[in-house]
């Protein structure tokens, strides 16, 4: 059995599944579907062509499904799909995707927590259990895969992707894409290490971090240009999951990866 608020304006043309709570001066529009178990606090609000999953929370002053910041939109239909178990805090937003992109679609994969403050803008793929820091902002076609961190304060140049398992420190600036399992920071934006502590909270063997460390060594600080990195860590480590997502992301890199950072003089990372 749902609880609705008389106080909230709920479309009778929302699809709404079982057990969701929606609180005074929500508004959920037409051509909304929002699955079971989901809380929309006050003042939340959704608009047409929204998808949400089962379990998600909205929190006052999200705004979901607005169309997007892009001259080139023309009206037309186009969508916001939720994953489940998805949290958006205060005064997010996340908008519409646009036919111009080819894609129409701006996605957030389930388990992901949008912090307050965060925008989230058209056609953007963010991946399951990713977390986006208060007042971080992902600009149109932005690409996150899956377990990725982004703290707060961070902005991202369209069209950047952001790999799996990569940190990326409060207050940075992306016009580089960044490699996955990486922590990056610093101004401008560079490669600062692996995120070992991430890595092994996610039940990563010792070995797995190990090559994943001496791949990037490899890369980052063995004097090769890019091209040759890739073809000498193809030819040196054995096949593993770890190192196919590495050298596949880098050579579907449109933009190119961020640069290295500096080491101290014993070799490791200032």
């Amino acid at each position: 059995m749902n609880k609705i608020h008389p106080l909230a304006c709920v479309s009778p043309n929302a699809k709404l599944g079982d057990n969701i709570e929606i609180g005074p001066y929500a508004f959920i529009d037409d051509d909304v579907e929002i699955g079971d178990g989901c809380k929309i606090h006050p003042h939340a609000v959704i608009y047409k062509y929204v998808k949400m999953g089962s379990g998600c929370e909205v929190f006052p002053g999200a705004v979901i499904g607005a169309i997007p910041q892009d001259l080139k939109f023309e009206g037309e239909v186009t969508y916001v799909e939720i994953g489940n178990d998805v949290t958006i805090r205060e005064c997010a937003t996340i908008n519409r995707g646009t036919k111009a992109s080819g894609k129409g679609v701006t996605r957030v994969g389930d388990n992901t927590l949008v912090m307050s403050y965060v925008h989230i803008a058209h056609d953007c793929n963010v991946g399951r259990h990713c977390i986006l820091v208060s007042h971080t902002g992902i600009a149109g076609e932005t690409d996150l895969d899956d377990w990725a961190i982004l703290g707060g304060g961070t902005l991202v140049h369209q069209f950047t992707k952001i790999g799996t398992h990569a940190m990326i420190s409060g207050g940075s600036r992306l016009n580089k894409d960044i490699p996955p399992f990486s922590i990056c920071g610093r101004e401008p934006i560079c490669y600062c290490g692996v995120n070992i502590v991430g890595l092994r909270r996610r039940g990563f063997s010792s070995d797995a971090i190990r090559n994943i460390k001496d791949i990037y060594d490899i890369l980052y600080f063995q004097g090769y240009n890019i091209s040759d990195a890739c073809a000498k860590v193809e030819a040196g480590f054995p096949k593993s999951e770890e190192r196919d997502i590495i050298l596949n992301f880098i050579k579907n890199s449109k933009r190119g990866i961020v640069r290295a950072g500096d080491r101290d003089e014993k070799g490791s990372m200032e």
